[in-house]
């Protein structure tokens, strides 16, 4: 896992406002502690030397990660072109 950074509060239009430690792509799937999954990266913004993202959430209540740690999985190296089973 890979360490996002923390949730500091849900936008108006309910997004999930992180204060990043390392830069995701968009849509990158962003999960909790647990590995369960919360949202998609939906927009980065502000300063390149102090980015923050915007995540999409998949759940029904976001509030409940505010002041949280978010996390992206690694993604798995292609080899060959081939994606690893």
């Amino acid at each position: 896992m890979i360490r996002l950074g923390s949730v500091l509060h849900v936008s108006a239009n309910r997004n999930l406002i992180v204060k990043l430690e390392k830069i995701p792509r968009i849509g990158e799937v962003v999960v909790d502690e647990n590995f369960k999954p919360v949202g998609d990266v939906f927009d980065i913004f502000g300063p390149v030397t102090a980015p923050y993202a915007a995540i999409k959430p998949k759940i029904s209540n976001p509030e409940i990660l505010v002041n949280k740690m978010l996390y992206i999985s690694p993604r798995k190296k292609k080899i060959g072109g081939i994606q690893p089973g």
